[in-house]
């Protein structure tokens, strides 16, 4: 038996893509690895099919699943969620502008097993200086290398239990949303789980390459929100 199913959803951004796909490879543990590519370019599709045997990952392309247009977080985790419990495994979720370390999937499962009723368990995230970034900017450094948080936890390199999968089905998730933190994170609290935050175990994280037009959100707030509201983006 696996003691995890990690999981990347991909929507092209190559260079990360590549990265994040090969520090999970050099990862330690038992599990298994799977990349859901969202109607990458050909590039990217190419590079996916070309390297699994490489780097030890299944590619589901989602383009041969459904024709629901990019983005398809909702259905990666519905799939997820089904192979997870088939395993009767945690789910570990590294988005692809993550750079983990080799010993952070393992970590996440160790403290998963160790801590009291978790439903969420984050690592937190650092730019390439080691400075917390987004989503964790505002965190500060003093407290325990774990500890609960009330805060969402960001999907960027997280684990959902077991416990968590068996009790929430994720064909329940709102059509009318794209991204599901905030909601996992606060529906993890509403089934009387906790969520932890490992401050321990830092994860380098390269915000928004795969959607380049959010970092339009600081450089030119007007445009990200009208594009927003007019294109129906980034729904949370």
């Amino acid at each position: 038996m696996i003691e995890a199913l990690v999981i990347t959803p991909v929507k092209d951004s190559l260079e990360t893509t590549c990265q994040t796909i090969e520090a999970v490879s050099k990862a330690k543990g038992n599990f298994k690895y799977v990349v859901f590519n969202d109607f990458s370019g050909k590039e990217t599709k190419d590079f996916l099919d070309r390297h699994q045997a490489l780097y030890n990952f299944q590619v589901i392309h989602l383009e041969e699943v459904t024709t629901h247009p990019s983005p398809n977080y909702k259905l990666a985790l519905q799939m997820a969620q089904e192979m997870a419990l088939a395993e009767n495994a945690p789910l570990i979720v590294i988005e692809s502008d993550v750079i983990v370390q080799e010993n952070t999937i393992a970590e996440l499962v160790e403290i998963a097993n160790q801590a009291p009723v978790p439903g969420l368990v984050g690592a937190i995230t650092v730019d390439q200086q080691g400075n917390y970034n987004f989503p964790y900017a505002h965190e500060k450094r003093s407290g325990q290398p774990w500890e609960e948080t009330n805060h969402s936890l960001s999907f960027c390199c997280t684990l959902i239990t077991a416990d968590y999968l068996r009790k929430f089905n994720f064909r329940e998730l709102s059509t009318s949303k794209d991204w599901f933190d905030i909601f996992i994170s606060r529906q993890s609290k509403r089934l009387g789980l906790k969520n932890y935050l490992v401050k321990k175990l830092e994860v380098v994280h390269l915000p928004h390459s795969s959607r380049p037009w959010k970092k339009q959100k600081y450089s030119s707030p007007f445009l990200y929100y009208l594009n927003k509201f007019l294109k129906r983006r980034d729904r949370i």
